[in-house]
């Protein structure tokens, strides 16, 4: 399988500006080739083919006194900024037919020189190389040195520059990994997600959420607050903008290590993690947007499901319509509601059940079932007096909240 590997770049003065004018030559190929196609878009022509594109706003423009400057950059820069312009248009295109799974794609904008991150990619037609003092030789650029923090496991593919909101450079490396199967475990786990605790699993833990966004909020206001009262296009905004954006960074950073230490954790411990297929697109645009931002659900799902791939375990999304809080997990019987402040609740059976921890033992049960369903094994409920779990009436069960 393919992964990134990301690594801090320290350029020199010089070399920063050799990264700016890489920059802004890749925007300017992107935006002239999309411009390019939006004429003919206009004129009712054929789009433009790749090659054509190629011809039209790189070899030619080079020859012409308005754009000579493009001859100042690696070749495979812009080339890889013409095969960013056709990726945008086949999602688009492919979104349109519903060929493309997921969140549909629109079409492609055009890119500006204040936008906060900037990126350029070199593959291995450019001659990229880490050498044996450790730096990263990019072409027309020099010898960048990175602060390595581990090793490649293999020969990278391609190399992405980035500079982000915080003014700090990445390398972000492709390169293929092999499985590293990890021994196997009997031990399996539902995981229901949530913003009081930011995980809780069927065995009864809970995983405090760290809310670093929520925790750095006041600093982060009154950065903001100065940020407004700096007047617009001096260097006193500048200045101000980016202590925002560090701030802003610190807490992604802070995020991110901490999703990746707990789905490694997770992985390691259990041969299969079943979780809730959540539409977070749609919990982003309620009330509850600011949390469910800072929870960074959807990363922490994607780092389980690479990791499980990658270490030889099971993973599974249960259907998102399941009635994991609903649902007794003792006699199965389904609550007519469940308000977000019910978190204790007692069933008619007698049962009294944590909200969360009952979920997550129902997504581990729901996840098992899929599983031998898609292996072919019986997953019908054992018959009850006469009559299967699966078909009896639902009970009604009486629900408490606790703040």
């Amino acid at each position: 399988m393919q992964l990134r590997y990301n690594f801090r770049l320290y350029p020199t003065p010089g070399q920063q500006q050799s990264l700016a004018r890489a920059f802004g030559c890749a925007r300017v190929v992107f935006n002239d080739a999309l411009r390019a196609r939006q004429e003919a878009h206009a004129a009712g022509l054929q789009y433009p083919s790749d090659g054509e594109l190629s011809k039209q706003v790189i070899t030619r423009a080079k020859k012409t006194s308005e754009r000579a400057w493009l001859g100042e950059v690696s070749a495979v820069v812009l080339q890889q900024a013409l095969a960013d312009l056709n990726t945008a248009y086949r999602n688009f295109f492919a979104s349109l037919s519903g060929t493309r799974k997921g969140r549909g794609a629109a079409l492609p904008k055009f890119r500006s020189r204040k936008d906060r991150r900037q990126a350029i990619r070199f593959t291995r037609n450019a001659r990229f190389k880490v050498t044996p003092g450790g730096k990263l030789r990019l072409p027309k650029i020099g010898d960048v040195r990175v602060r390595w923090s581990r090793d490649l496991p293999s020969e990278p593919s391609s190399v992405a520059v980035i500079k982000d909101a915080a003014g700090r450079y990445f390398a972000s490396f492709v390169v293929e990994v092999p499985g590293d199967p990890l021994p196997q475990v009997a031990v399996e786990v539902g995981i229901d997600l949530g913003l009081t605790h930011f995980a809780v699993l069927s065995d009864g833990r809970k995983i405090t959420s760290p809310k670093f966004l929520r925790r750095a909020e006041r600093r982060l206001r009154k950065a903001q607050q100065a940020l407004s009262r700096k007047q617009k296009g001096s260097k006193n905004r500048r200045k101000a903008a980016a202590r925002v954006a560090r701030m802003h960074a610190r807490v992604a950073d802070a995020r991110r290590d901490h999703h990746h230490k707990l789905s490694t954790q997770l992985i390691r411990e259990n041969q299969a993690v079943y979780v809730e297929n959540l539409a977070v697109n749609g919990l982003v645009r309620t009330r509850l947007a600011k949390s469910v931002h800072d929870a960074g659900w959807g990363r922490f799902l994607v780092m389980l499901e690479y990791k499980a791939q990658r270490y030889g375990r099971s993973f599974a999304r249960v259907d998102r319509w399941f009635p994991s809080s609903k649902l007794c997990g003792a006699c199965g019987a389904v609550a007519d509601s469940m308000p977000l402040n019910t978190r204790e609740w007692t069933c008619a059976c007698g049962t009294v059940h944590d909200r969360d921890v009952n979920a997550a033992k129902n997504i581990l049960a729901a996840g098992r079932a899929d599983r031998l369903n898609a292996w072919g094994g019986t997953v019908r409920p054992p018959v009850q007096g006469g009559r299967t779990q699966r078909n009896r009436k639902p009970q009604k069960c009486r629900t408490r909240g606790t703040g």
